[in-house]
């Protein structure tokens, strides 16, 4: 039997100065929903690629790289925070001339997707979050003692370049797996070839200096899901060292709606349960889209 095979286009797209990289799935239909898909740390866009592949022939699947990571260029003085990060993301959309779409929320994705929320509700259609944690029992103690880092705090540098190495990359993706064999190298391999470019470890740190105003903003996030409703889906990594299962469930507190489902793999959910967690994106963006 022939399956449609998706159709990819890789590009560029100058927003602020920022040479913004992204892939976009052709689907069949020109009226295909729309997701967003918005990536983590320390990875980029090509996490995305598999499922990309397995719906872009559906769905219109958009994936662009933050500053700081994967293909994205940034000038020399570009600020490395997640209010950035969410600037240049809002102008990326408006490039795109998007202005209706569901919103794919993962790690360092969800405060930058939740700020854009904030910012402008009538173009959240819905969200899919995974292991997107936005709730102070979703901080595992290594996230915390990560958060609570300062550029004053003894050996925070040390600390924080200790976890760019490609042992400390490799590690987020295995970490809780059952089985690491699932676990493709080119992932992480990949992740640490743009993690060594000049200038980036230096923006990942000083992203983790600026996570603390992430969870200062929890407070106006569940009061702004509370308020917005979504239909929300949520697929979770139960094993996930920083994000861990309590996180999930928090969000059942302002979303009771919400379609939960665990998975008994890592923080890289999509890398071992693709099978899984494909075909329920693909029905909730059925349902989602009206």
């Amino acid at each position: 039997m022939l399956v449609a095979a998706t159709r990819t286009v890789h590009r560029h797209i100058d927003v602020e100065g920022v040479r913004v990289f992204y892939r976009e799935s052709v689907p069949e239909r020109a009226d295909a929903p729309v997701l967003l898909l918005l990536h983590g740390f320390p990875s980029g866009s090509h996490q995305f690629r598999g499922l990309i592949d397995a719906l872009g022939s559906h769905y219109r699947m958009i994936a662009p790289d933050h500053p700081g990571f994967g293909h994205t260029q940034a000038p020399d003085g570009f600020t490395y925070s997640f209010d950035r990060l969410a600037d240049i993301t809002e102008g990326f959309v408006r490039r795109l001339g998007l202005d209706r779409f569901v919103m794919y929320v993962f790690d360092f994705g969800a405060p930058i997707g939740f700020r854009i929320a904030e910012r402008h509700p009538e173009w959240i259609a819905g969200l899919v979050v995974q292991n997107g944690n936005a709730y102070e029992e979703g901080l595992s103690d290594a996230a915390r003692g990560l958060i609570a880092l300062t550029p004053e705090t003894p050996g925070a540098e040390d600390a924080i370049q200790g976890m760019l190495t490609l042992d400390g990359t490799r590690s987020q993706y295995e970490t809780g797996v059952p089985d690491p064999g699932l676990i493709a190298p080119d992932g992480y391999t990949l992740d640490q070839h743009f993690l060594d470019l000049p200038g980036r470890k230096e923006a990942q740190q000083a992203l983790i200096f600026d996570y603390h105003t992430n969870v200062e903003h929890y407070d106006h996030w569940h009061a702004w899901l509370r308020r917005h409703t979504p239909p929300t889906l949520i697929t979770w990594g139960s094993n996930d060292p920083f994000f861990p299962e309590p996180g999930a469930r928090a969000y059942l507190r302002d979303l009771p709606d919400a379609e939960l489902h665990l998975f008994d793999t890592g923080h890289f959910a999509l890398e071992t349960h693709l099978p899984e967690i494909a075909p329920l994106i693909g029905d909730f963006l059925d349902r989602a889209w009206k």
